[in-house]
């Protein structure tokens, strides 16, 4: 199933790449031809060709190969500016509205919360932060700096709600707070390179390791898992899957593939798959806090 998402990704980014984008972008990010004005995937959930959250997504764990942490055994440079290309689900990305869930597997519970949604209530009560929270922080069109803030802890900054992502590949800080980010615990899969090289190649990494970035995310701070109000709990683990493709012209896009795993407010896993474009420079990186100033 995920390798399934990556490659249907990959052909969003073709489709960009071949047609002549049309109209003006969403705010923060690039907008990528065939998305899903046209009958794209729901959030969250089904993507064309029956791939989907509520079909169940990959598997929790890893896909085997080897691994090994940390900037030393990095397959691939993540690091610098990317901008979020919005080519699947932008309807519910770019537009949140109450009570449009498309095919997110949230059960009751989860439904009677998400109806009463009102982020002008959040914002007063200083939770406005609650729709940027790690599961759905990645899916906010915007601009993200990836960087190393030690050998160990790669570091990622967003300009949508100004938020940092610290994932560990050693042992996260013990007295670290719960917040709406959580715990992300990281290692180097290797071996397991996406499928984005079925279109573009993967350029100068042939000479290197092949792999992904496998992060899991836990202790997080109870918020939303997409940007209309449904909720996740503490006990939601979020586990993410990071790509690196690169084109032979040069341009490179990161591809992540995420599952949430939340029994208290889903059905099943809810399973999304997002992609990133990048930048020669932080052109355009304004980082805008989570009420908007």
């Amino acid at each position: 199933m995920r390798r399934m998402a990556i490659v249907i990704v990959m052909l969003v980014v073709a489709i960009e790449i071949f047609a002549q984008v049309r109209g003006p972008a969403p705010a923060g990010g690039e907008a990528a031809g065939g998305g899903a004005q046209r009958g794209g995937a729901p959030a969250g959930g089904a993507l064309p060709g029956g791939g989907g959250a509520q079909r169940g997504g990959p598997p929790g764990g890893g896909r085997g190969g080897g691994a090994r942490g940390g900037r030393a055994g990095a397959p691939f440079d993540m690091t610098g500016y990317w901008v979020s290309v919005v080519g699947e689900d932008w309807r519910w990305r770019v537009f949140p509205t109450r009570g449009d869930y498309g095919a997110v597997p949230l059960n009751q519970a989860a439904r009677q919360i998400a109806d009463a949604w009102d982020p002008a209530k959040d914002a007063a009560g200083g939770e406005a932060c609650k729709a940027f929270a790690a599961p759905s922080l990645m899916r906010i069109p915007g601009r993200l700096h990836i960087t190393w803030q030690d050998d160990q802890t790669l570091k990622i900054e967003t300009d949508s709600g100004k938020q940092t992502r610290l994932f560990y590949f050693g042992n996260p800080p013990e007295n670290k707070v719960e917040d709406f980010q959580g715990t992300s615990k990281a290692e180097w899969d290797l071996g397991n390179a996406g499928a984005g090289g079925l279109f573009f190649g993967r350029g100068n990494a042939a000479a290197g390791p092949s792999g992904s970035l496998k992060v899991v995310t836990s202790r997080m701070k109870p918020g939303y898992a997409t940007r209309n109000g449904i909720p996740f709990s503490n006990t939601a683990i979020l586990t993410e899957y990071y790509d690196l493709v690169k084109q032979k012209s040069g341009v490179e896009y990161l591809i992540l593939t995420a599952t949430l795993d939340d029994p208290t407010y889903m059905s099943q896993p809810m399973w999304t798959a997002t992609h990133f474009k990048k930048q020669g420079d932080a052109t355009n990186f304004t980082p805008v806090s989570c009420d908007g100033k």
